[in-house]
């Protein structure tokens, strides 16, 4: 029996706006309002405005919180202090990434994670189970917030006219409560697009309210809302990896390039502890297949899924691909044999349905925002 999709505080609003709907993890959510390369390049050069209150809080409380987090999680969030954010993983017992994290510290004792949409109740369970012998409660808060992020260079400045909050203080990876357009918020300096950006918790009666607000504040710098399909091209152009596609639960950390978040020095055990000083030792001596930046030489996207090659041979596979409107050309992340991983690997191509399509391969990101 299918269910019907979950409605964000902002639903009725999308549909305004004339937003194209599409089913997320269960929930309805814009995909596009308008033109997704026109979206895109908003964020790009002026500014967002994204609904992305699929995404899943989970909050951890009392005396042992940190303690039931860093056995839960890979990396040591007992380093993190009370502000900061931290990007980390939850692992398998195996090493497999079960998910992708952020961890804010909201205060001496409080923090909370936020986990993909498609994920959020398996880290839910994981996270209930993991803190059991711990003295700490884990709630499900997904329903106590909106979340609302604004991005693009233009954003520190529509966001300073609804706020005193002290942005310029405000590092990336940080968040502090304020007030926004008078709604209570946690103002987070944190995004998935590349740019400069916020994300803003809310309580979801005040989501429409502060949506308009930031909408008339954003009207003469070029903001404009903006769709998960551009949110995907973004982040890909970004080298940032997502849920699903760059990560699963086949691959560990290391496998993915991303062993920096896996922090062995932390006191105690953690799940996954075993098999992921494994990986790394095993990393260090061959990495079997490396994640890395394609660019098409010709017009043809590719897919996730779709075969790299190299003389007629497998050599990896695509993760993500989309046309780049920042660069102009297609542009794909792929896991691709070590041997074939070096920017500039000649030969390389991806093939799309039958034809080998010639690729340059190179480093990620495919785009970097100038400070």
């Amino acid at each position: 029996m299918s269910t019907a999709p979950r409605l964000t505080a902002l639903d009725a609003l999308h549909r305004s706006l004339g937003a194209t709907m599409t089913d997320f993890a269960g929930w309805d959510m814009p995909l596009r309002y308008a033109s997704e390369r026109d979206e895109h390049n908003a964020v790009r050069t002026k500014a967002g405005l994204f609904d992305l209150s699929h995404m899943g809080e989970i909050t951890l409380t009392g005396p042992e919180a940190v303690k039931a987090l860093d056995y839960a999680l890979v990396g040591n969030i007992s380093t993190v202090g009370v502000g900061r954010a931290r990007y980390t993983h939850i692992c398998q017992e195996d090493g497999g990434i079960v998910d992708d994290l952020i961890v804010y510290r909201l205060g001496e004792t409080e923090y909370m994670v936020v986990a993909n949409a498609s994920n959020a109740q398996v880290v839910l369970d994981a996270l209930t189970e993991r803190a059991a012998g711990f003295d700490t409660e884990v709630r499900d808060d997904r329903d106590a917030y909106a979340l609302l992020a604004v991005q693009g260079p233009e954003s520190p400045g529509i966001l300073a006219s609804l706020t005193d909050a002290d942005l310029d203080g405000l590092k990336y990876y940080a968040g502090l409560p304020g007030t926004v357009a008078g709604v209570p918020a946690l103002i987070a300096r944190t995004g998935y697009t590349g740019e400069d950006g916020f994300e803003l918790f809310v309580s979801p009666e005040h989501a429409v309210e502060l949506w308009q607000a930031l909408t008339k504040a954003g009207e003469g710098v070029g903001l404009v809302p903006a769709g998960l399909s551009c949110r995907d091209t973004l982040r890909l152009e970004a080298g940032m990896p997502l849920y699903g596609h760059e990560l699963t639960t086949s691959l560990t950390p290391f496998d993915a390039g991303l062993g920096r978040v896996v922090k062995f020095e932390k006191e105690g055990d953690f799940v996954g502890r075993a098999a992921l000083e494994a990986a790394a030792e095993k990393a260090a001596t061959k990495a079997p297949r490396k994640l890395v930046g394609l660019i098409a030489e010709g017009r043809r996207v590719p897919r996730a899924g779709f075969p790299v090659t190299f003389g007629g041979e497998v050599i990896g596979e695509v993760t993500s691909g989309a046309p780049s409107p920042t660069l102009g050309k297609p542009i794909a992340m792929a896991y691709v044999d070590a041997e074939h991983a070096a920017p500039g690997a000649s030969g390389v191509g991806v093939d799309i349905r039958g034809t080998h399509e010639p690729y340059e391969v190179v480093a990620l990101p495919f785009y970097k925002r100038q400070k």
